[in-house]
């Protein structure tokens, strides 16, 4: 391809949209005022944007962020121009919250979302002490915008349904899991696992967001940093 038709192929969308994806792995945040974003995720911006680390807040946040480690792996980008975000090739899935739809994160799979978009860590009482995809989850509420990331193309099940935590991108706010221990396969297998440890939904109504891979969580592995209500919404597994 000559090099004027490559520029011309590729050159970033203009459709007035506030997110956007510029391809299925890349997103586009048209930014005037302030966004939040996973630590990291930055690939390049045009105009005048400053960035910062963001906490969930207070004291609360600090103790989190010292249990956890995840209090304090968000940026705030600040200004006007476009933000372009990306993580490690992963597929980019955009959510439009109402004011009544809630999600809630734990680790790794919440890529940016509006300032309009409250959040808070808050502790999944249901599988603490279990060594599940971690024991915390961040929850979003609308109205706002909230982009997500998944290996490759995501399923939707119906509940009730047991699923391995380390596929478990998403499910919605009418139903929360519980651990569930599968020790017939544990001997089975010879080894603990996803299939020997599970998250349960009960609950009837809801749905639960998978995708085709295991992804361990971060804060088994460490992560690094950037350098500069209740309703029928979803809960997304993996933040930051």
């Amino acid at each position: 391809m000559e090099l004027d038709a490559f520029v011309d192929a590729h050159r970033p969308i203009e459709s007035g949209e506030s997110f956007e994806l510029e391809n299925s792995k890349l997103l586009d945040v048209s930014l005037d005022g302030r966004v939040l974003g996973k630590a990291g995720s930055m690939i390049g911006y045009t105009g005048d944007i400053s960035f910062e680390r963001q906490s969930s807040g207070g004291l609360k946040g600090m103790l989190k962020k010292r249990m956890t480690g995840e209090g304090a792996v968000m940026m705030a980008a600040s200004g006007t121009g476009h933000l372009y975000l990306a993580d490690q090739g992963k597929e980019v899935q955009l959510l439009e919250l109402d004011a009544t739809d809630e999600i809630s994160v734990n680790g790794n799979d919440v890529l940016a979302f509006e300032e309009s978009v409250t959040w808070d860590i808050k502790m999944l009482n249901s599988i603490a002490g279990s060594s599940a995809g971690g024991m915390f989850n961040v929850y979003l509420k609308g109205p706002g915008h909230v982009a997500i990331t998944t290996h490759g193309n995501p399923l939707v099940v119906p509940t009730p349904v047991r699923t391995d935590p380390n596929a478990t991108v998403a499910w919605s706010a009418n139903v929360s899991p519980s651990a569930n221990h599968d020790l017939s396969l544990k001997s089975f297998l010879g080894r603990s696992s996803g299939e020997t440890f599970q998250l349960e939904f009960a609950g009837h109504d809801g749905f639960v967001i998978l995708q085709p891979y295991e992804e361990i969580n971060p804060d088994q592995s460490g992560g690094g940093e950037e350098s500069a209500g209740t309703g029928q919404g979803i809960s997304v597994n993996d933040f930051f």
